[in-house]
């Protein structure tokens, strides 16, 4: 729940963005409906992603300084707050109101990042090796239910006030197109992320530390027995080997490290860059796409709370059609499958629906039902692929001591990508014709050539993916290199190590 919290808090700010533009942008002299201006719009947008990436960062390290349970509890109370007080935002006026929203986005990013290398290693240190990863799977798979439900959630909130107070459009009475009721409609959708977080807050704290941190980071292994006997239900007669040889504590920074996981690094780092730039430019700026392409009516043509049910109506759409199903294959398949394979599929499957949308793009423009089923593939190869299995890899593939502080930093690489391709894709995607740019835009490479950049992006991932080392079916001790301190401390006489069971759980 934690994961479908952070999905719907980062990405239903996309379904309130042109309402925002109505609200406070609107000339009543314009013959069309106010829009964010450019720097507001790239703040709104990408404020939470820069909050994310600063929380991936810190509290991958302090997960691995204090322990999961302890920093797990921090991020959803974040999580919380924020999400209430984005919906508070003070004042009336359009400065007042932007500034505060998207101080308490930042924060609200903040908790989110935390949520990434948390749950991803505490998932990965519960779980055995045969379905390890379908259940991390399992996790990043709320993401998509989220996104769903951010959609589901804006359609009824708008469809009430709209059928309610049946406003005219735009085009036939300017002032009345824009009910004062409006100013609701985009609070109650950010706020109601709180709701499943706060939740979750009792049973997230019901949680004990995770063995495997317990007995190889924290070196108590008498309370790993005691956490895994309550949480089994069964008598726990030994938890891994501590001996001091297990105990071969090479830092972050050091030479050993990168001896020994550093191409393991730059490879989760790099695709997960890569995929965030394609992935978040096209989930944040959906209503944009749609919009190019006819999908959605021109904005005077409806009034402000009917285009947030359109723009609602068409993302819930593309989520359940292409962006769940992908996940849950993911899940069914990646034990099966094994992590690189489904890598190499995700980011070649989204690379050929993006070309085809690219190459082709007139020719959707007039049939843009064709244009939502490539659209709808790009979603569902990012989730049956590289969206997931960057998710998974790195909980596995680095040692206990470095485990969270390793995944955040390849999650933050992510958000990098992510907060290029926000910023990048709201000023690339600007027709080169000016007389067709955005009011406040300066002339960009157009939609057409921004979709071939993304496809570009995406063949670049599958290049970086042949560095991935897959996990498939491996035990967390075998691929972090942990269990060779453990037999060579065996091969030395250390009867007591080499007595241990192998698995540390």
């Amino acid at each position: 729940m934690g994961f479908f919290t952070d999905a719907y808090d980062l990405f239903c700010i996309s379904l309130v963005t042109k309402l925002l533009g109505r609200i406070y942008y609107t000339d009543p002299n314009s013959p069309k409906p106010g829009s964010l201006p450019p720097n507001v719009a790239a703040a709104v947008n990408g404020v939470a992603l820069c909050g994310t990436l600063v929380g991936q960062l810190f509290f991958g390290w302090l997960g691995d300084k204090l322990g999961r349970k302890k920093v797990y509890g921090m991020t959803l109370a974040i999580m919380v707050f924020s999400s209430i007080a984005s919906g508070l935002s003070f004042g009336r006026n359009p400065a007042g109101v932007i500034a505060t929203l998207c101080f308490f986005r930042f924060w609200l990013g903040f908790g989110i990042g935390g949520d990434y290398p948390l749950s991803a290693t505490i998932m990965s240190e519960y779980a055995n090796k045969k379905t390890r990863g379908a259940f991390i799977a399992a996790v990043f798979a709320m993401q998509g239910l989220g996104i769903l439900c951010g959609g589901i959630v804006a359609l009824i909130v708008s469809s009430a006030f709209d059928h309610a107070l049946n406003a005219p459009p735009y085009s036939a009475n300017r002032a009345a197109s824009l009910p004062p009721q409006a100013d609701y409609v985009w609070r109650i959708i950010l706020m109601f992320g709180a709701i499943p977080a706060a939740l979750t807050y009792y049973w997230r704290m019901k949680m004990p530390e995770t063995a495997r941190y317990t007995a190889l980071v924290a070196k108590n292994e008498k309370q790993a027995r005691e956490d895994m006997a309550k949480l089994e239900e069964v008598k726990v007669e030994k938890v891994g080997a501590v001996s001091e040889a297990s105990g071969d504590k090479f830092g972050l920074f050091s030479r050993e490290f990168l001896k020994r996981h550093g191409l393991h690094l730059l490879a989760t780092t790099s695709t997960w860059f890569l995929l965030d730039i394609a992935y978040y430019s096209q989930n944040l700026f959906q209503k944009d796409i749609f919009t190019a392409i006819h999908w959605i009516p021109p904005a005077a043509t409806m009034n402000a709370i009917h285009e947030v049910f359109k723009v609602a109506r068409a993302q819930t759409i593309i989520a359940l059609c292409g962006t769940v199903p992908g996940y849950w294959v993911t899940v069914a398949l990646i034990d099966k499958m094994g992590r690189k394979k489904i890598q190499l599929l995700g980011f070649c499957g989204m690379t050929v629906s993006m070309c085809v949308l690219a190459i082709w793009y007139n020719y959707w423009l007039r049939h843009y039902v064709g244009f939502l089923v490539f659209y709808g593939l790009t979603f569902f190869f990012a989730n049956f692929g590289p969206n997931a299995t960057t998710f998974v890899v790195p909980a596995e593939i680095f040692p206990a001591r470095l485990r969270s502080t390793c995944h955040g930093i390849s999650a933050a690489a992510g958000k990098a990508g992510a907060i290029v391709g926000a910023f990048g894709f709201l000023y690339a995607s600007q027709s080169k014709d000016p007389a067709k740019v955005d009011k406040g835009y300066s002339p960009g490479i157009g939609m057409q050539n921004s979709l071939f950049v993304m496809a570009v992006i995406n063949a670049l991932g599958i290049g970086f993916t042949l560095l991935v080392p897959e996990s498939n079916g491996k035990s967390l001790e075998e691929l972090s290199g942990e269990n060779e301190a453990e037999e060579q401390a065996g091969t030395a006489g250390d009867d007591a190590s080499a007595a241990r069971d192998d698995s540390p759980v």
